[in-house]
């Protein structure tokens, strides 16, 4: 197949949210017969509620500095495919993913007429092998995966990570992962096995308690990052946000671990934390802001933000998923913008913009809010009520700021 045909292919196995399948079974059997990629490189596991993402993209950086071959695996992409599997920092060509993404394919295809898979593996399943098999064609040193969903059932939890590392825990997914701390808790210290190393980010009483027990269950020797901090004369980060001093801590401790496989030196993990970059956080393009809060933890994060470094008059440029507790999200964040426009990602998952409009706090006024289903028309709207001082933020879900980003791409 070529990267259109491989692409639509992969899309047709449905949302990878809304069609996925929890469980490891099936995973396991496709890796096998693919040759088992996943065990021609060390593995570093990251998983959490808020966070995963910066702890790939900071460890990912302090590991190409020391000169480390990676490859790191993240999701969801903002504009093409190919950004969820990048090599030495650099995303995988069209080529290269149709020609690795065609043989999970046709091996997946020959196992279900062999009757050895209970079901065609979903979106995310393939998305993982082919990660995984591109990464072993490449030779990388270390392979950092960010989990999907969860963990205990996440289809990178098949690779069997020698080093785990667990970001803030909060309440996201409740659907699937449970609906207290504890249980989501839970769910991602699963990732957690014999042999494991183990690195913990900050966590409530209720989430560590969870992960200890987990650690404790398998003799392992957790490292916390509450008894670690950087030092107090450190360079700014590449990552904005307070928040993301928690995550280079958890990305640093893991750097250590990686010490004993790889010449990593203090100076890289210096140059590293400065040189991390993580398109679609805090991020800013001319008169926009991106950043793909999608709860309550990101969110409070990003008005964090916000409070601290602008002072120029916001447009709150929102849409959300239909899992999202999106009145909690917008009490949070309405308070900040002067203009609201709510609208629809094009994804089966978004929920409508009349739905979003039920969920904005009562006391708004409705001279400062704007509704529309169409992303392309609230760019528009956007960019034609906010002041030439103004500033556009684009948060409430990374495919609305993906949808954003590649529609003013095609403007340019």
């Amino acid at each position: 197949m070529d990267f259109a045909t491989s692409t639509k292919y992969l899309y047709s196995l449905g949302n990878e949210v809304s069609a996925m399948k929890l469980g490891l079974e099936n995973i396991r059997t496709l890796l096998d017969a693919l040759g088992k990629p996943h065990e021609k490189y060390l593995k570093v596991q990251v998983a959490g509620t808020n966070g995963k993402g910066s702890v790939c993209a900071f460890l990912n950086s302090i590991c190409l500095a020391a000169d480390v071959k990676t490859g790191l695996y993240t999701s969801p992409h903002l504009v093409s495919i190919t950004e969820r599997v990048k090599i030495n920092r650099i995303d995988i060509s069209e080529d290269e993913f149709a020609r690795h993404s065609t043989l999970v394919r046709e091996t997946a295809e020959s196992l279900l007429a062999k009757g050895k898979l209970e079901y065609r593996p979903t979106f995310f399943e393939q998305m993982t092998a082919t990660a995984l098999v591109a990464f072993a064609k490449a030779k990388v040193e270390l392979a950092i995966l960010e989990t999907g969903l969860g963990g205990r059932l996440d289809a990178t939890t098949a690779a069997n990570a020698e080093i785990a590392a667990i970001t803030r825990i909060d309440l996201d997914h409740q659907e699937y992962l449970g609906d207290t701390i504890e249980e989501i808790a839970a769910e991602k210290a699963a990732i957690i096995r014999a042999g494991s190393k183990v690195v913990v980010g900050e966590q409530s009483r209720e989430a560590i308690k969870v992960v200890l027990e987990r650690c404790a269950k398998f003799g392992v020797e957790p490292i916390l990052t509450e008894a670690h901090s950087l030092p107090v004369v450190f360079p700014p980060l590449g990552l904005s946000g307070r928040h993301q001093i928690e995550n280079a801590v958890v990305a640093s401790l893991v750097a250590e671990l990686l010490k004993e496989y790889f010449p990593i030196t203090d100076e890289n993990k210096v140059t590293g934390l400065q040189k991390a970059r993580h398109p679609g956080r805090l991020e800013y393009q001319g008169k926009y802001l991106f950043d793909g809060a999608h709860n309550i933890g990101g969110s409070n994060a990003l008005a964090e933000y916000i409070r601290e470094f602008e002072t120029r008059p916001i447009t709150l440029f929102f849409g959300a998923m239909n899992d999202k507790n999106v009145a909690e999200i917008l009490a949070i964040l309405a308070p900040l913008a002067e203009r609201i426009i709510v609208t629809e990602p094009s994804n089966s998952r978004s929920l409508s913009y009349l739905e979003l409009l039920e969920q904005l706090p009562v006391h708004m006024s409705k001279e400062r809010v704007f509704a529309t289903d169409s992303v392309k028309s609230a760019i528009d709207i956007a960019n034609e009520i906010t002041p030439d001082d103004g500033i556009i933020l684009v948060t409430g879900s990374l495919y609305l700021v993906g949808e954003v980003k590649t529609i003013l791409r095609s403007q340019i």
